[in-house]
């Protein structure tokens, strides 16, 4: 970081937060507010002098709470900028009756309590979102006694007190009575692959995390017991199952079970572990001096504001996601911004600095291109047939599309990611597609009904999920009935009420809609358009005396092969009870509706042109 800190072409913003990000790919334009450190960094020289006055003491974040700061620090060794600043929250003032003995020891005059916040405009072309990951806290786990115990620490708290830099120097002691311990327990997965407590997910780390814990504890003290309470030890990287075996050979036990309950003898502070070994079937307990919880990771907390900030996507355990997981696994759905480390999923140094690397590259490729080249699926107003309503605009997910009041919609291509979902919501035909246009997929749908066409299932499958879900499922060679037809889109959201009611009056028996989970959409949040225009088909359907049920909605991802041969077979028989007369009927009533709205389009066409010429001829 010292290096970075150096480096001529870079400008480091510490203490700084991103408030507003305009713009597109190439023309970012980022409002920064650099917060008031009340310290001029330039003038400090470091000294501490400041800090040995100060009469303020809090908590220590740097070292997890196991130690103190002053109001006025350096948050962490290293830091960059090498100054001073100070915290607003704790600090007394500089009234002198109150404080200001940090302004009176400091020679240099670099303390300045008028300082103010400064924002600072910046335009970038590329964005790379590398902000982290939060560990998880495990106090909700009330059997494992976490801040009821003092010697029950976590696997970061660990982490602080082993390093030479922590709160006791590098000492390794218990919390309670300063002593070090020697007999440890590690539990594994606290708040990991659980549907009870924190998330379903393997947090990645946590394994090798352990691993390498015990053996700085053989290091540094081979007289220590370790004792490692695990459900699978996953060490699948380069070199880490020699690690794990180096481990064990230490003389590190591993106990394949998880503990119920951690109890504390009031007197010594010990901890006793009951837990059921199952590579034995016994229940087994356990006396420890101190046990450490290896807790997983989670999302920060303020993702979903960095969401906002940038239009990206979630995926449902709350990280971001990206464009593609195999072609592009570093590009964000939206142009020009790419994901470094665990913004996008839990991993170690090794993948964060890999992947930070190859969005570098990304962003110097598309800096270096001096032009953007934009995939052929945009979409295009018609001027003539737009009515200057703005559903279009409130429907993208992306922002691109600019609309005022008494204004015609105007299409910003670099922003756009081409779902279709506002040629789908636009109720006058006013937004065309340049590709996977209305043209082109009732083709497809008059295509797949042309012959026999009770034997088939009219399927609108996203490009990215349900369509790849198919693909899953055939090169798997899983049987399922081949009476699907897909017809693919770019998202679910592209499938308009007026194209699925086309494939019914074409005599589809049964349409199905099927896209990404409702969380986990490429287009952000276009596939919840998906959920409401098949809600407002299902109730047209109703009211024209034609059965919703004929109607399904699935969410399946790329992967779920399996999941796509099961809806296939669950639909084949509702699909087989739809009778002919059945078909004839809806035909014969959405062919009346059809033309009923026809009629009326022209007649609006027809009002809307003798306005015009009436006008023209007033002006005349």
């Amino acid at each position: 970081m010292m290096d970075v800190g150096r480096h001529p072409k870079v400008r480091v913003l510490t203490y700084s937060e991103v408030e507003n990000v305009a713009g597109t790919v190439g023309n970012f334009r980022v409002k920064v507010r650099k917060k008031a450190r009340y310290v001029h960094e330039d003038l400090c020289t470091s000294c501490a002098e400041c800090a040995k006055v100060c009469p303020v003491v809090v908590p220590d974040e740097y070292q997890i709470g196991l130690s103190s700061r002053k109001a006025i620090y350096i948050p962490f060794p290293q830091a960059v900028p090498s100054a001073y600043l100070i915290n607003a929250d704790n600090c007394l003032g500089n009234n002198p009756i109150a404080c200001g003995k940090c302004l009176d020891v400091c020679d240099k005059k670099c303390i300045d309590f008028d300082m103010h916040d400064e924002i600072l405009e910046l335009e970038v072309g590329a964005i790379v979102v590398a902000t982290g990951m939060d560990v998880y806290d495990p106090t909700e786990i009330k059997e494992y006694g976490y801040r009821r115990y003092p010697n029950v620490i976590t696997s970061m708290e660990f982490e602080r007190l082993i390093c030479a830099g922590g709160p006791t120097d590098g000492h390794f002691v218990r919390p309670s009575d300063m002593q070090r311990p020697k007999r440890i327990g590690f539990v594994q997965c606290v708040g990991s692959r659980s549907t009870q407590y924190g998330s379903p997910y393997c947090s990645n780390i946590c394994c090798m995390n352990t691993v390498k814990d015990t053996l700085l504890l053989v290091d540094h003290y081979p007289d220590t017991e370790s004792k490692v309470f695990y459900l699978d030890i996953r060490a699948f990287g380069k070199g880490f199952e020699d690690l794990y075996i180096r481990s064990k050979a230490a003389g590190v036990r591993y106990i394949r079970g998880i503990p119920g309950e951690i109890r504390e003898d009031p007197a010594t502070h010990a901890l006793t572990i009951a837990v059921e070994n199952t590579l034995t079937g016994e229940l087994e307990s356990h006396e420890l001096d101190m046990v450490v919880l290896s807790v997983g990771v989670k999302p920060r907390s303020d993702s979903g504001a960095i969401q906002r900030l940038l239009t990206l996507s979630r995926t449902g355990d709350g990280f971001f996601m990206e464009a593609h997981p195999k072609l592009k696994p570093v590009d964000a759905p939206s142009r020009g911004i790419f994901f470094a480390g665990c913004s996008e999923s839990p991993k170690d140094i090794k993948d964060s600095v890999t992947q930070a690397g190859a969005a570098a590259s990304h962003a110097q490729i598309l800096l270096n291109a001096g032009k953007i080249t934009l995939d052929a699926v945009t979409p295009v107003i018609i001027e003539e047939l737009c009515k200057k309503c703005g559903m279009c605009a409130a429907v993208c997910p992306f922002h691109a599309i600019n609309w005022k009041k008494g204004e015609v919609a105007e299409v910003v291509e670099a922003a756009c990611a081409g779902c279709g979902n506002c040629a789908a919501e636009c109720p006058f035909d006013a937004i065309t597609m340049t590709h996977f246009t209305d043209e082109q997929l009732k083709a497809q749908v008059n295509a797949v009904l042309t012959d026999n066409p009770r034997d088939k299932l009219v399927t609108f499958a996203c490009n990215w999920c349900s369509y790849a879900g198919g693909d899953t499922a055939g090169t798997a060679r899983l049987q399922f009935p081949t009476h699907g037809r897909l017809i693919r889109t770019m998202c679910s959201a592209r499938v308009s009420e007026d194209l699925v009611l086309y494939a019914f009056e074409k005599g589809a028996p049964m349409v199905l809609v099927s896209g990404c989970h409702f969380a986990d959409c490429h287009y952000i949040n276009a596939n919840r358009s998906t959920v409401t225009r098949v809600e407002r088909l299902w109730d047209k359907l109703e009211k024209l005396g034609i059965r919703p049920e004929r109607l399904q909605l699935e969410w399946i991802s790329a992967a779920e092969g399996q999941k796509f041969a099961e809806v296939m077979r669950a639909l084949d028989e509702p699909r087989t009870q739809v009778t002919a007369e059945e078909i004839a009927h809806t035909a014969k009533v959405l062919g009346e509706e059809r033309r009923k709205t026809e009629a009326r389009q022209a007649k609006a066409r027809e009002a809307a042109t003798r306005k015009k010429v009436t006008a023209s001829e007033a002006s005349s």
